[in-house]
C-alpha cells in the first residue's frame, strides 16, 4: 500500500540495550538538527527515570565543525569514539555536494557490521549513501532532497512519503520534527513504549507519529511542463470541478483515448488518473488550509463530487484524513 511504514528484519542478531551514542557533526552540520539528536540522547534524565547515556558529539578530527549558521562547533572526540557507539548519528549538513571524507565512511560501516544502529537526520542520509548503507534498502530524506538522493544513489529504494523508514538496523527520517519521531521511535525500539512515551512528554511533544505518515510536500498547482500536452492540462486546471477522464481529455488532445494515455505518460511520467488525482488533492490541500469551506463543497470544488471520495482518497494518498489535515495545517493569520 502506498505511503506504508515496514520495519525489516535486523537479520536475526540478538539485540542489546541501547548505552553509547556518537553523533557525528559534518561540516556545515545544521544546529537545530544536531540538537535534537542532543536532546533525545545527551541529557541524563536517569532521576526521573529514563536511560542516560555515554554521549558524545564527534567530528572527523576533534576539531571544530563550522555550522551552517555562521558558527563554529567544539568538538570533544574524533572519529575513533564512533567504534563502542551502540547508536551513530548523522545530523543534516549542507556541504558542498554532500561531500564526506572516506574516513567517516569507513566508521560508518563498520559500526553497520558490528550491528550498531545507523541514523541520519535529513540530509545525514546522503552520507549514509556515501558509505553504501543505502544501496537496496528503503530510506527518506526530506522532501526537498529526496529526488536527488535517488539520483545519486540509484541501489536505494528512496520513499520521499514518509517521517522515517528503519530498515533492519539502518534508521533515516525526514525533515526537522521528523528527526524527532524517528528518535522516539529507536527508543520505543529499545526501551520499550512506556520509555519513550514519557520521554515524548518530557519533550512536550506527541509520543507517537507513524513513520508512514506522509511528509506534506509542497507542490505548486500548476502543469507539468509538457511538449506537445501543455493546452490539454491547462484547460484541465482550470475545470477540476469537472469530471475529467482519459476520454474526455484525448477530446481535448484530438487524439484516441490510447494514443493519448501512452503519449501523456511518456510526457508527464504519469498516468492521466495519477496526475489528475494529485491535481485534485492538491486544490483540495489549498481549500482546506485557505478557506471556511465544507468538506462537501471542497469536494465539489476539487472534483472527487462527495465529501467520502475525497476522504477516501486523502487516506489513501496522504495517510491521514481532509478534517486532520485542516486541524494542522489551517492558516491562521486572519
Amino acid at each position: 500500500m502506498p505511503y506504508s511504514f515496514k520495519i525489516l528484519p535486523t537479520g536475526g542478531k540478538l539485540r542489546h540495550m541501547l548505552r553509547n551514542v556518537a553523533v557525528i557533526a559534518l561540516p556545515e552540520v545544521a544546529a537545530f538538527e544536531l540538537g535534537v539528536l542532543c536532546e533525545l540522547f545527551g541529557y541524563d534524565r536517569s532521576d526521573e527515570g529514563l536511560p542516560a547515556y555515554d554521549f558524545a558529539v564527534c567530528s572527523l578530527d576533534g576539531r571544530p565543525v563550522p555550522t551552517h549558521t555562521g558558527f563554529d562547533l567544539s568538538v570533544r572526540a574524533d572519529l575513533s569514539r564512533v567504534e563502542a557507539a551502540d547508536l551513530v548519528a548523522v545530523a543534516r549538513y549542507y556541504h558542498h555536494g554532500y561531500a564526506v571524507d572516506p574516513e567517516v565512511s569507513d566508521a560508518l560501516r563498520r559500526a553497520h557490521e558490528r550491528g550498531a544502529w545507523v541514523m541520519s537526520v535529513c540530509t545525514g542520509a546522503f552520507a549514509l549513501g556515501e558509505a553504501g548503507l543505502l544501496d537496496g534498502r528503503r530510506c527518506t530524506t526530506h522532501w526537498l532532497h529526496t529526488d536527488e538522493l535517488a539520483q545519486r544513489y540509484p541501489a536505494a529504494k528512496v520513499d520521499p512519503n514518509v517521517l522515517y523508514v528503519q530498515d533492519g538496523k539502518i534508521l533515516t527520517s525526514a525533515g526537522t520534527a521528523a528527526s524527532l519521531d524517528a528518535g522516539l521511535h529507536l527508543v520505543r525500539e529499545e526501551h520499550g513504549t512506556a520509555i519513550a512515551t514519557h520521554l515524548a512528554r518530557r519533550l512536550v511533544v506527541p509520543p507517537h507519529r507513524d513513520g508512514g505518515q506522509a511528509q506534506f510536500i509542497e507542490t505548486p498547482l500548476q502543469p507539468v511542463q509538457c511538449e506537445t500536452l501543455q493546452p490539454v492540462l491547462t484547460e484541465v486546471l482550470g475545470t477540476l470541478d469537472q469530471p475529467h477522464s482519459v476520454d474526455t481529455m484525448a477530446q481535448f488532445a484530438h487524439m484516441a483515448p490510447r494514443t493519448f494515455a501512452r503519449k501523456f505518460r511518456n510526457e508527464t511520467g504519469a498516468t492521466p488518473h495519477d496526475w489528475l488525482t494529485h491535481q485534485r488533492l492538491l486544490l483540495a490541500r489549498r481549500l482546506l488550509e485557505d478557506s471556511d469551506l465544507g468538506m462537501h463543497t471542497i469536494a465539489e470544488r476539487a472534483g472527487f463530487g462527495s465529501a467520502a471520495t475525497l476522504r477516501h482518497h486523502f487516506t489513501q494518498r496522504l495517510n491521514t484524513t481532509p478534517q486532520a489535515y485542516r486541524g494542522t495545517f489551517r492558516s491562521h493569520s486572519e
